[in-house]
């Protein structure tokens, strides 16, 4: 179906923007001549907008898809996606929060060549809030949204709205030419591409409505913030919303609860002149969503403030009304709508904060990402109801918030009285009388109350009552309220005033009960005992005292302590969130001072057992054995909420006890019941599990935690080779199990560049058990050779099985195109004929004598298009590629291999003819290789330092085949070994079909790996790895960043992992001394320049804000003269603070632009 086949001026109707009751010479040859009322006007032409958003679904076409891939010859396969193109069909308006750790959803990138610029975290799906579109939506009789919490532990994500901030960054605003987040770009809506909401825009104003939106806009502000760190309900991210003025004098903004959030929050507002100015939070309520900020009224200079006054009493059904606010991230936004209901219950948003306890109001105003705080108003240009929410199905509903509580509040905030929030810990929810009669309300009692209150057609009724609250045992599900200390009482309004102000008394209330008058007693607690304003940070993780929130959500008591950011060592079975810890150590943690005490005892290194639940499923009891880590987190911190000022104050409260000395212990290994091969027997008394903490992310790795199996290679020594995909650097905790039985640290002895190992050693005194070493065979394993496979599967079970070499192959793993990390380049990959290989990420191949002939290792590949999770390879590895470094480690040297720095792909003979390859050379290599007719072409020549332009006379350059290497011809990958140990060698290459003589140098690899990393507004900062110069063309300086915290500066403000920093202030800052240097002199909270380059070469500006209380700089340096082989610089100046890695969970971070997230390591100890 197309516009082409609708009648014309239909046809004309739905292509135009016009959506608002002032089109009616458009439509009068599709209306006749008929006449109607205003609001009936409005409710056709609602339906008829409505009709038209179905029919372009149905004519249009969504956007083109697009896709490039890079075509390489690498025999695995070339998944390598090319970050400016992607394919997907774009839905707009999927208002949901940038501030998920789930990986996006299936739809990847737009192309970097769009007009627009916008985030496309409007394509994560958050766990906690489910706010993903749907085409359903599931209601109950009365409209209203079920309560689904009660039925599932997982809410179907289709019976939520969405709240409506915008994800930020990546917006653009006037006379802003900064690109934000990086290379992430968004394709702009066409008029007849992708569906969007049904949107009202207010086009055609009366010349009343033009005076009071003038007025309105004055008081309207933008809001961009932060939640610094998961908190509560909420995960840590950076948004913006709207609010406007309600006090000019005193400088009070009203918006919402959830964009104030329950935590630690920064941000500024915008005004209509573009006059910013800081905010803070003076006040979030505990259960409404709404809370006021406060900005200093003398920083606006250019513009005389203006104020709405909030008019509760204004919103009727019928009362046509604007939302003016920051609608899908514009400055501006008018829409308009007419009041329907007054009397709907608060929207269940999910597993997140949700409101409860107050009626909504429910409107057609089509507001969607941003316009969150909006203030609804009346033609007279009060503020009536404050937006809240909206459908999460595309449909033009909007949720508002009633003005009676936030006014109350807003008075005691002016009369610096303090805002009593009183509770009985039950949630009520409108019913209807039918209902009411359902459950038992009588005759009697409904006339009474119909009479009293003739135009009310609901009562409250009790849907949740907390266990151990004031009205538990008293109270029961489904009670009708009748009297409130012997008033007749059906609003919420009228309920909140007598408990607000009753705090700490006792309230009467009857209820009907089954037909019966039942009448209790119940003490009214204070609402923000029971909400949290504190936080401990220890070993990584965060805690808080369990809140009313989540109490209310899960129907629980409202006690114990909960894990608001799962991090570190409470890094607990591949959840973010959600924990709730009974006990460590075999003692009770009740509360938040239990547990910091049992956390004050612990000292560094020490391993415990700690019991914990999860909150969405409390029948489950889990144990595990955590290590707690006290180094790379040394402080423990408490965070306490300052409402004077507007941040979280932060204290040390205990330092680390020491690690207690290691003790040897005994052991002995399983034995391998009904294996015929005495070699797989034998080899298990080898293998030891390593597990590898990272407490920062560098080098674009994308995990904190990896598990696998590494092989013992010299048990004196303790030497030990594992995949780099384990191990990747030397930033890290590494700890070894023995026998499934003996857990020993271990650190870093050598870290291959190329091959995709490393050897770590570990302190052999301390293992009492007869651990063997592995003999590695001095020759290669050849094709069709057969072989026994022994593995560890994804249980850390071994398994054993016999099987042939199927292939031999040259490989580069494929490289991740959105942020170069690791991986394994000119190497000869075992492939064997058995599917455990593929089950299995580690293990070996050994022969009958038990000599093992190669490593079975997985390697980190490149980040699925589709699936956004990081591709694995496993594969086999000869065993004499290894010894050249083993022997000099079993040695005592520590080696310090030369490489030559480019990456090579095979080329067959065929192609190497029509490359240039003379005859002559083409015998020699069939004479040199019988088996395998290739020689290597250069694919890529790693980038040189900064400011370096190569020689080529010395230097290899893409599409040169190689010949000989120091008179050598090369036709294998182990003839490449003559670079390890020469600074130069001579090279004899075919270029542009000729032959010519080189002399190129080899690059030590101690210049390679990382050995400093700066933490700078939440953004970490190293010297371009190895990976990156291998990806590009040119390195623009030695700054790179390689990860950014969510909820940070450099999140906020665009400065996204892959881009270079190259000057500060105009200052040009090539390495990081000079960098440290520029930005010291730059005072906290002010803005400055940073001069960046993109991946990509493109070169562009950002502005930004220090924000040294919550992220201050800190450095990771490598002094091997130190335990853990790092030590921690401090650049802060605050006094009070004192920062470490905990304010840079590795979990909240983002290492490449798209800002994807990666599988997270499971914990299976």
């Amino acid at each position: 179906m197309g516009y082409r086949n609708l009648p014309p001026m239909l046809s004309a109707f739905l292509r135009s923007d016009t959506q608002t009751p002032d089109f009616k010479e458009n439509c009068v040859p599709v209306l006749g001549a008929y006449t109607f009322s205003p609001i009936v006007w409005w409710m056709y032409c609602s339906l008829l907008a409505v009709f038209r958003r179905s029919l372009r679904i149905a004519a249009t076409s969504p956007l083109s898809s697009y896709q490039a891939s890079k075509q390489t010859s690498n025999p695995l396969r070339s998944l390598a996606v090319d970050r400016s193109s992607a394919s997907h069909s774009l839905t707009p308006h999927l208002h949901v929060f940038q501030s998920s750790y789930i990986p996006f959803s299936s739809a990847p990138l737009a192309p970097r060549g769009s007009r627009t610029i916008s985030s496309l975290a409007n394509y994560l799906k958050p766990r906690l809030y489910h706010l993903q579109p749907s085409n359903t939506f599931t209601m109950d009789n009365r409209g209203d949204m079920g309560a689904k919490r009660k039925r599932s532990t997982a809410a179907d994500t289709s019976d939520h709205p969405n709240k409506q901030l915008r994800p930020k960054p990546a917006v653009l605003t006037p006379d802003d030419a900064t690109p934000a987040n990086g290379t992430v770009y968004e394709v702009e809506e066409d008029l007849d591409g992708a569906p969007s909401p049904v949107a009202i825009p207010a086009t055609t104003d009366s010349p009343e409505w033009q005076a009071t939106i003038e007025n309105v806009v004055k008081c309207a502000v933008s809001i961009h913030f932060c939640q610094t760190c998961s908190f509560d309900t909420e995960l840590s991210m950076s948004s913006q919303a709207t609010g406007f003025v309600v006090d000019a004098e005193r400088g009070y903004i009203l918006t919402n609860r959830h964009v104030v959030g329950a935590g630690p929050f920064w941000g500024y507002c915008i005004f209509d002149n573009h006059e910013e100015c800081d905010v803070q939070p003076v006040y979030r309520d505990p259960v409404h969503d709404f809370g006021i900020l406060k900005f200093d009224p003398a920083k606006i200079r250019y513009m005389d403030l203006a104020e709405l006054k909030l008019q509760p009493d204004g919103a009727r059904v019928g009362t046509e009304i604007r939302v003016v606010g920051n609608d899908a991230g514009e400055k501006l936004s008018i829409l308009s709508g007419v009041i329907s209901r007054l009397d709907r219950n608060a929207p269940e948003y999910g597993e997140g904060y949700c409101d409860f306890n107050t009626n909504y109001i429910q409107a057609a105003a089509a507001a969607s990402g941003g316009s969150s705080g909006s203030p609804v108003v009346n033609l007279a240009g009060h503020a009536v109801a404050l937006q809240a929410g909206g459908r999460a199905d595309g449909a033009a509903t909007d949720y508002f918030l009633p003005l009676d509580r936030p006014l109350r509040a807003l008075e005691c905030i002016r009369q610096s009285q303090p805002v009593t929030r009183g509770t009985i810990q039950t949630q009520w929810v409108l019913r209807p009388f039918d209902e009411c009669r359902r459950l038992g309300l009588t005759p009697e009692w409904e006339a009474a109350i119909r009479a009293a209150a003739p135009t009310e057609t609901n009562m409250l009724a009790a849907e949740i009552i907390l266990p151990e609250g004031p009205a538990d045992g008293k109270l029961l599900e489904g009670d009708v309220l009748v009297k409130v200390n012997g008033e007749l009482l059906t609003q919420f309004v009228r309920l909140d005033d007598i408990l607000d102000s009753s705090v700490g008394e006792s309230v009467k209330l009857l209820v009907q009960r089954g037909g019966q008058d039942v009448e209790v007693e119940c003490q009214v607690g204070n609402l923000h005992d029971i909400t949290p304003d504190r936080f401990v940070t220890v070993a990584g993780a965060s805690f808080h005292d369990l809140s009313y929130q989540q109490s209310r959500l899960y129907a629980i008591a409202t006690r114990g302590v909960y894990v608001c950011e799962s991090a570190g060592s409470f890094k607990l079975e591949n959840t973010v969130a959600g924990w709730i810890i009974d006990s460590i150590d075999k003692r009770p943690t009740r509360n938040l001072n239990e547990f910091v005490e049992v956390m004050k005892s612990i000292p560094d290194r020490a391993r415990v057992a700690i019991s914990y639940r999860h909150i969405r499923d409390l029948h489950t009891k889990g144990t595990s054995i955590i290590y707690v880590d006290r180094h790379w987190h040394p402080k423990m911190r408490m965070a306490v909420r300052n409402d004077d000022s507007g941040v979280w104050d932060f204290s040390d409260i205990a330092d680390p006890i020491p690690a207690k000395p290691p003790v040897p212990r005994e052991a002995s290994f399983i034995q391998l019941d009904g294996i015929s091969q005495p070699a797989a027997a034998e080899i298990v008394r080898s293998f030891v599990r390593v597990s590898c903490i990272m407490p920062l992310k560098l080098d674009g790795y994308p995990q904190a935690k990896k598990t696998g199996f590494g092989l013992v290679i010299d048990a004196e020594k303790g030497l030990v080779a594992v995949s780099r995909a384990i191990v990747p650097y030397d930033l890290c905790d590494i700890n070894i199990t023995v026998a499934d039985s003996i857990i020993v640290s271990a650190k870093v002895v050598f870290l291959h560049p190329l091959q995709n190992y490393s050897i770590i050693q570990y302190d052999p005194s301390l293992v009492k058990a007869p651990v063997k070493s592995a003999q590695l065979s001095t020759n290669y394993i050849k094709q069709g050779q057969d072989t026994i496979f022994v593995g560890f599967n994804q249980n850390y079970r071994i398994v054993v099985a016999k099987t042939t070499v199927t292939d031999i192959t040259t490989v580069s793993i494929p490289a991740n195109a959105a942020a170069p990390r690791y991986r394994a380049i000119n190497l000869d990959a075992v492939t064997v004929d058995t599917g455990l290989s593929a089950q299995c990420s580690n293990g070996v191949l050994v022969g009958e004598d038990g000599v093992v002939q190669a490593l079975w290792l997985n390697y980190l590949g490149e980040r699925s298009a589709s699936s956004h999770k990081d591709v694995e390879y496993h594969l086999g590895l000869a065993t004499p590629y290894l010894l050249p470094v083993t022997s000099k480690i079993q040695q005592g040297e520590v080696p310090t291999l030369r490489i030559l720095n480019m990456e090579s792909y095979v080329v067959q003979m065929s192609q190497a003819r029509i490359m240039g390859v003379s005859q002559k050379w083409i015998n020699k290599v069939t004479e040199a290789n019988p088996s395998r007719h290739q020689l290597f072409m250069v694919r890529k020549v790693d980038s040189p330092p900064a400011g370096v332009i190569p020689d080529p006379s010395t230097s290899f350059e893409e599409a040169d085949i190689i010949l000989t290497l120091d008179d050598q011809i090369i036709t294998r990958v182990s003839e490449l070994d003559v670079m390890y140990e020469k600074e130069f060698l001579d090279a004899l290459v075919i270029r542009n079909g000729e032959e010519v003589r080189i002399r190129v140098p080899t690059v030590p690899t101690q210049d390679i790996e990382t050995d400093r990393a700066l933490a700078f507004c939440g953004a970490v900062l190293q010297k371009p790895h190895h990976a990156v110069r291998q990806q590009i063309s040119m390195v623009h300086s030695e700054i790179y960043v390689s990860a950014r915290s969510r909820g940070s500066p450099a999140y906020h403000y665009g400065l996204a992992p892959t881009n270079f920093l190259t000057a500060v202030n105009s200052v040009s800052t090539p390495d990081l001394d000079s960098f440290i240097q520029e930005v010291r002199k730059i005072p906290d909270n002010e803005y400055f320049r940073i001069r960046a380059v993109t991946f990509d070469n493109v070169p562009w500006v950002v502005t930004m804000k220090k924000n040294d209380h919550y992220f201050p700089m800190s450095e990771y340096v490598k002094d091997p003269t130190t335990e853990s082989g790092w030590r921690t610089v401090s650049y802060e100046t605050q006094i009070g603070v004192a920062p470490d890695a905990a304010n840079l969970n590795p979990d909240a971070m983002d290492e490449d632009a798209e800002g994807g997230a990666s599988d997270i390591e499971p914990d299976m100890q």
